[in-house]
């Protein structure tokens, strides 16, 4: 059924539904434009090894699609092996399907590689809490899987360290359910390599052309926080004080409140990186000045993403210079109206404040049963991520929800097939050091197995 499912969402999605932002890293993928770290250049790289191997760029919806399906199998095998449960393990498999899910598996983004490597990770967690005494060498090679996945992740989109760090913990702690010293400092070891490896092979060999993209979010907070009087005599260069003027003047016009380098300002005279260190010392310069305005500003924003969300759906692939078109038009139409209808019907599954609730609960009140921990590590790793946006949010697109709402939805899940499972041997809760054996575990509760409950 995982396979028929990945099959399905692959025609689907068939070539990958993509966006501009998507284009423009094919295009680079392709080597038509130059390599930029404005979009994370490890996803174009990754992109064009795709491209060498089999010379089409669907390849990288048909990745996409195999280690979510792949993923979802495995924790529904485990849910299986812990639960006896079909319907559990199907559910499982059934939240691929969901539609503030589905919505987004074939479009090709570095959100959706994000979630799906973090939720790769928590799979081989998954996998790593059925495993008894010994095995040593099959924990370590856990360890290494999860942590390529979770460098990925960090490295595929910075913020993502939010999400990540729950997930690293999680992970060590189910492969090692009582870890000493030494494990948690080579784990750490492991994983600070992992991301530094391959981004110091990136910026040497592939020699990304520097774009400065924190700058847009400077450039946010100074246009809507400091008054157009104040920008005119700020101590920078006389163009650009102009530019920022302007740029405050054309926001207040549109009604433009973030994203301001794509809707005020006027990027046809320079790029932005030529302004990012004014900017960057003006910003820290001007903001102590301005605290109450910042926080303010800042909190605007945030409710706009938790109570207002955009752009839950994205349709095809946008008009482009390379000849892709998407190929099924009537699947495309009909996936549309599956989730418009969802976001009309079920509006909260598209909602920020629904998946940080629900992220907040599940780290509160995780359960007691043998998911207790993944199901825990999911929360806080929701309710880091979405939080994470406070300060940085560009706009209130749900992509910046995704992991939070399939990890939300995963969490809700486990929670509830986990009731009155007992937890793995080797947890806290368990001493005996006795083996899950089949699909029916049991935890001693005396010196007899005779009288431990059996599931």
């Amino acid at each position: 059924m995982a396979a028929a499912c990945c099959l399905a969402t692959t025609v689907v999605f068939s070539p990958g539904y993509l966006s501009a932002d998507s284009v423009t890293q094919l295009k680079q993928a392709r080597g038509e434009e130059p390599l930029t770290d404005w979009h994370p250049p490890v996803m174009s790289l990754v992109w064009r090894a795709l491209l060498a191997a089999t010379g089409t760029p669907a390849t990288m919806a048909v990745l996409q699609a195999a280690v979510l399906w792949a993923a979802l199998w495995v924790i529904a095998w485990c849910v299986w092996e812990r639960t006896a449960s079909r319907a559990g393990s199907l559910a499982v498999l059934g939240l691929g399907l969901a539609p503030h899910v589905l919505t987004f598996v074939g479009v090709v983004w570095k959100d959706v590689h994000m979630a799906f490597a973090l939720l790769a990770t928590t799979a081989l967690a998954l996998i790593g809490r059925r495993l008894g005494t010994g095995r040593s060498a099959l924990r370590w090679a856990l360890l290494g899987l999860g942590l390529l996945f979770l460098g990925y992740a960090i490295l595929v989109r910075k913020n993502a360290v939010f999400a990540a760090v729950p997930v690293f913990v999680m992970l060590v702690l189910a492969l090692w359910p009582r870890p000493g010293r030494r494990i948690w400092l080579v784990s750490t070891a492991a994983l600070v390599v992992a991301l530094l490896v391959p981004g110091v092979a990136i910026s040497s060999l592939a020699r990304p052309v520097p774009t400065s993209q924190h700058a847009q979010i400077v450039l946010d907070d100074l246009l809507h926080v400091v008054s157009e009087r104040e920008l005119r005599s700020a101590p920078v260069s006389p163009e650009l004080r102009d530019r920022l003027a302007t740029a405050a003047r054309e926001c207040r016009r549109t009604g433009s409140l973030s994203n301001s380098y794509f809707t005020c300002w006027d990027r046809g005279a320079n790029d932005l990186n030529a302004y990012a260190d004014q900017l960057t010392s003006l910003w820290a310069r001007e903001m102590p000045d301005h605290l109450s305005g910042y926080a303010q500003y800042r909190l605007q924003l945030f409710s706009g993403l938790l109570f207002k969300g955009s752009y839950q759906y994205q349709s095809g692939i946008i008009t482009n210079t390379l000849g892709l078109r998407t190929s099924h038009p009537r699947l495309e139409a009909a996936l549309g109206t599956y989730v418009k209808g969802a976001v009309h019907d079920l509006p909260f599954l598209f909602a920020g404040w629904f998946w940080l609730t629900v992220g907040l609960l599940l780290a509160v009140r995780p359960g007691r049963g043998s998911f207790s921990l993944p199901v825990r590590a999911l929360g806080v790793s929701s309710v880091a991520y979405v939080l994470g946006y406070l300060p940085i949010m560009p706009t209130t697109d749900f992509r910046y929800l995704y992991w939070p709402a399939l990890a939300g939805t995963l969490g809700l899940l486990l929670s509830w097939l986990g009731r009155g499972t007992p937890r793995p041997p080797g947890s806290a809760a368990t001493t005996s050091g006795r083996l899950t054996t089949g699909h029916r575990p049991y935890e001693a509760t005396s010196g007899s197995a005779t009288d431990a409950p059996l599931v």
